[in-house]
């Protein structure tokens, strides 16, 4: 029983961390000393972070839950490695408050991943179509 707390508790603390520098991250994109390519990124994580729709959807067995949990730190990870680490120490600091009233709602990139499966069911309807 101990070892099951103990790995929520080191889930819990993981999830926690990555909430932070994903508020770094959005501090980070908005600074004017941040490289453009790190910017690009950093945005596509946070908008794909803080979306409403998942590119697989959780209910889908095993790989509904691989974006949230190997996707999204990957991302974040990376997109951190491409900002210098003065800056993102900085936007760290200022993290704390960052969300306070709510995180924002990346509309725009729920409409990209809404795009990319009508996209895909239409590709797959159009084959099916095409071999009857």
């Amino acid at each position: 029983m101990d070892k099951l707390k103990n790995l929520f508790n080191r889930l819990k603390a993981s999830a926690k961390s990555l909430k932070k520098e994903v508020k770094t991250l959005y501090l980070a994109y908005k600074r004017p000393d941040v490289p453009w390519h790190a910017k690009l990124f950093s945005i596509l994580v946070i908008g794909y972070a803080l979306s409403p729709i998942d590119l697989i959807p959780d209910f889908v067995p095993i790989f509904g839950y691989i974006d949230d949990l190997v996707l999204i730190p990957l991302g974040v990870s990376l997109a951190i490695k491409m900002i210098p680490r003065k800056i993102v120490e900085e936007c760290r600091v200022q993290a704390e408050d960052v969300f306070k009233d709510g995180k924002p709602k990346n509309w725009v990139a729920g409409a990209a991943i809404i795009s990319i499966w009508i996209v895909v069911i239409c590709f797959i309807i159009i084959k099916v179509l095409l071999r009857l």
